[in-house]
């Protein structure tokens, strides 16, 4: 068995990973880094173009993360706190840019207005009220509201065409929206990584075994599935970023923080035109209203999306319940990651969410006709034979334990560390990718905190996150001077 000592060990070759990977290679290029990824290539799993929604999350149309309170007004502190961590991700890649360790831009992530739009009398109401509160914040000032067919027609002329004139709708736009290739991100960062001293890339590597040493070293123990070869990793941080894959390796860690924890896995499917007589009509991500029950990845939307650059129209998500925690992973994934720490919990979570097991139920069972028929509130005109379905990712959302034992479903991303700093996980799905910088932001701060407080590590991060230390949600001129830079550096002004 071969043996490699390193001074981190990135477990997923995802955007998570990557994106800690160039952190840490800016704030300290003598480190040691090893990356491991199960697959033979890396962001091929949730990373991958066609396995998320590429949104760039920002909160701009996302209706979920605006939700309605009891007293009927409209919350936009979640939408306030996504928008201002995209904003670091932008950030970070205009100074990865910049510096000529990624590529032109447009390879990654392209200028693509990000709308809402709603239609009966009830949905608009809500509309122009979430559209009131968020206006009058810096971070969407640039927020445009219209009820107006003529407008509408000229924002997103798929959608409005042949609707029912009688019908009230209407629909807000943010222009400098973004359509992100998250797998052409991080193939890019990986290859950057590539050619740097101190990094080793080992495909085909699904770990095996995780275990801390007495003197608080990690081994982690990978097979290679070409040749066989098993490689005993040893390394001082460990950083869990496999997606789904997480959490059963978080449970094999066997650090406290991990107990009660469990997973509920949600696969997605797209309904995807590449016909460039329909696809060059639309350019903007239309997001609708959620059904009642529908977990956050399973907003309705109509987005043009340029994938390995080649443009499509992408409609859905459509959810379904499987028992895998990745899309090339095993049936028995859930069965393995219920254990007597978390089993309480998970058993409370699905007692208490049975709006959302019938609505997974009822998009297992649909057809082709009923997946286009959900798109035609988006197209009217579309035709089932312009379409096909293609299965998007798989994610796993988080089962979390609360006081007196139960158990509460998560829909967001959620970092869990060890008390000693020598191993992180990421788990949990929307936003996801969007927000990876600041994500990784988060494990620095707590997995290294005496380096953080060095002089050169502050220094350096100021270079890579400019607004790093300071907030965004409250510093209007700061949000401007950050967003003019980020929108010419990376072509979306």
């Amino acid at each position: 068995m071969a043996a490699r000592q390193a001074d981190v060990v990135l477990v997923g070759g995802g955007v998570m990973s990557a994106t800690l990977g160039m952190m840490l290679r800016q704030l300290d290029p003598s480190l040691d880094i090893v990356m491991v990824e199960r697959l033979d290539h890396v962001a091929h799993e949730s990373t991958d173009g066609w396995n998320n929604a590429g949104t760039g999350h920002a909160g701009y149309c996302e209706l979920n993360y605006t939700p309605e309170t009891d007293d009927g007004d409209v919350a936009i502190d979640r939408a306030l706190q996504i928008n201002a961590q995209f904003e670091v991700s932008l950030q970070f890649w205009s100074y990865l840019v910049e510096q000529g360790m990624l590529p032109d831009p447009k390879t990654f992530i392209n200028r693509t207005p990000h709308q809402s739009f709603v239609w009966g009398e009830k949905d608009v109401a809500f509309l122009k009220q979430r559209f009131e509160r968020l206006s009058a914040h810096h971070l969407f000032r640039e927020m445009e509201y219209t009820e107006s067919p003529e407008e509408l027609e000229q924002w997103m002329p798929l959608v409005v065409k042949h609707r029912d004139p009688m019908q009230p709708v209407a629909a807000t736009r943010i222009r400098h929206g973004a359509d992100v290739d998250f797998g052409s991100l991080t193939r890019s960062m990986v290859s950057y990584l590539e050619s740097q001293p101190n990094f080793e890339l080992m495909l085909s590597s699904p770990v095996h075994y995780i275990d801390q040493r007495d003197n608080g070293r990690w081994k982690v123990r990978v097979k290679n599935q070409k040749t066989g070869e098993l490689t005993k990793l040893e390394a001082g941080f460990v950083f869990l970023g496999a997606g789904g894959g997480a959490l059963p390796m978080l449970q094999k860690s066997g650090i406290e923080e991990a107990r009660g924890y469990g997973g509920f896995p949600v696969s997605g499917q797209w309904l995807v035109c590449r016909k460039p007589e329909v696809v060059e009509q639309h350019h903007s991500k239309v997001y609708g209203k959620a059904p009642i029950g529908a977990p956050p990845m399973s907003v309705p939307h109509l987005d043009t999306r340029i994938i390995n650059g080649e443009p499509a129209l992408l409609f859905g998500p459509f959810a379904g319940f499987t028992t895998r925690f990745l899309k090339q992973g095993s049936v028995f994934d859930l069965l393995g990651s219920v254990k007597p720490t978390n089993l309480r919990p998970m058993l409370s979570v699905s007692k208490s969410n049975m709006d959302l097991t019938r609505y997974l139920i009822g998009e297992v069972f649909q057809s082709h006709s009923d997946r286009v028929a959900a798109l035609r509130n988006f197209f009217p005109d579309a035709r089932e034979e312009d379409w096909e379905l293609k299965m998007a990712g798989q994610r796993v959302q988080i089962i979390k334990q609360i006081d007196g034992g139960g158990g509460k479903l998560e829909f967001g991303t959620e970092i869990v560390a060890a008390k000693d700093g020598t191993l992180a996980a990421l788990l949990g799905a929307s936003p996801g990718a969007s927000t990876a910088a600041n994500a990784m932001l988060t494990v620095l701060e707590r997995c290294f905190p005496e380096s953080f407080k060095t002089a050169e590590w502050q220094e350096r991060m100021k270079k890579l996150v400019p607004s790093y230390g300071q907030s965004l949600v409250n510093d209007e001129q700061l949000l401007l001077k950050v967003r003019e830079r980020t929108l010419s550096a990376l072509k979306l002004a």
